[in-house]
């Protein structure tokens, strides 16, 4: 490790985080550190095109910067490595370690480098911390947080604790939400309203849509204020969502489809709306949990996708994982029943509920 690094008046910082909705979204309590210990600090971000729409959402951040992958034209990768080292950065922190990140940084002339001390692109950086996240012993954003701290820390930075929100909204921004989905969808004020995610996100393991239609029943039965089911989907979700409608409708149980057509960014503030969110381990998951939205999620047991690793980064008792049981392949989700899914999400929402105002859903809507 070098020697701290003593701030400028105003720091100019770069944060990198180049891969999936998800793990960038895990990033969000880093970014907010940063901001609340460098208040006058110009924090930027390096992304791929498909979250750039979320980092120029994030409160915590003043500009991003695109990063056109590895597989980019020799002449791009020459423009960011120009672009970087003109933007004159007095450190990076990234996140998620790669040689090609770690080469660029150091080729930026980037005088604080931080990451992770993994493998060999560890010897691109000034700064490495050991973590061994593959243990899955704390979340990701967790990891993120104690990452940023330790850079924080070499920066001369005496760093005091955050907490979630990580997305933050107030009352106002918020009933905008609702009001514009009772609008477009004709949703009942007092009832809640209860997201459901069926699609995979592309790297996600996720229960089947026939999971996700008994699941959906029982819950309806099994709740006495029955929620309406609003089906959220991606670019190419929008048919499975619509199959899943039809046969909730076939059981005289309620539901509307919510596709994104409005942005990626549109799309995520509105779901600051849900009651509650129930999907797999997906981008729009994690979303929801820096919204402070309570969550619902299911993920397979194997190390490197525990639901401890991927915890939603909600408040605390605002965050529910369902894995399947113990004593068979628990990285198969058809072993996760739906009716033993449904009585675990039925005691975490009722508990939820009684710490609510007797009368927040019409409240909040």
């Amino acid at each position: 490790m070098g020697a701290s690094v003593m701030p400028t008046a105003k720091q100019k910082i770069l944060v990198v985080r180049n891969d999936k909705i998800g793990d960038f979204m895990l990033a969000w309590p880093a970014l907010k550190l940063l901001r609340h210990q460098l208040p006058e600090a110009e924090i930027h971000v390096l992304v791929p095109t498909y979250t750039h729409p979320l980092a120029q959402a994030c409160p915590w951040v003043d500009q991003s910067i695109l990063d056109p992958g590895p597989k980019a034209h020799k002449k791009q990768q020459k423009a960011l490595i120009a672009n970087l080292k003109s933007q004159g950065y007095d450190a990076a922190l990234t996140l998620f370690s790669t040689w090609r990140t770690g080469r660029l940084l150091a080729r930026a002339k980037v005088p604080l480098r931080v990451a992770p001390a993994t493998k060999l692109a560890q010897l691109w950086y000034t700064h490495t911390l050991k973590q061994r996240r593959s243990r899955s012993e704390k979340p990701e954003w967790r990891y993120n947080l104690e990452l940023a701290h330790f850079m924080l820390e070499a920066m001369g930075e005496l760093v005091l604790p955050v907490n979630p929100p990580f997305w933050p909204l107030s009352r106002e921004q918020r009933t905008q939400q609702k009001d514009w989905l009772q609008r477009q969808y004709a949703l009942p004020k007092a009832r809640p309203w209860f997201f459901l995610h069926t699609g995979s996100g592309g790297s996600a393991v996720n229960l089947d849509a026939y999971q996700y239609l008994e699941l959906a029943t029982a819950l309806s039965q099994r709740l006495q204020g029955q929620p309406w089911w609003i089906l959220t989907a991606g670019p190419d979700e929008e048919a499975q969502a619509l199959w899943l409608q039809d046969q909730l409708l076939e059981r005289d149980i309620e539901a509307s489809v919510y596709p994104s057509k409005h942005g990626l960014s549109s799309f995520a503030l509105s779901l600051s709306a849900a009651d509650l969110f129930i999907s797999g381990s997906t981008g729009l998951l994690h979303i929801a949990g820096a919204l402070d939205v309570p969550t619902v999620g299911f993920y397979p047991g194997h190390k490197s996708a525990t639901s401890l690793r991927w915890q939603t980064c909600n408040s605390e008792r605002r965050t529910w994982a369902i894995s399947p049981p113990e004593g068979g392949d628990t990285s198969d989700m058809h072993r996760i029943r739906p009716q033993d899914a449904a009585l675990e999400i039925t005691r975490y929402w009722e508990a939820l509920a009684a710490a609510m105002p007797k009368d927040w859903h019409t409240s909040q809507k």
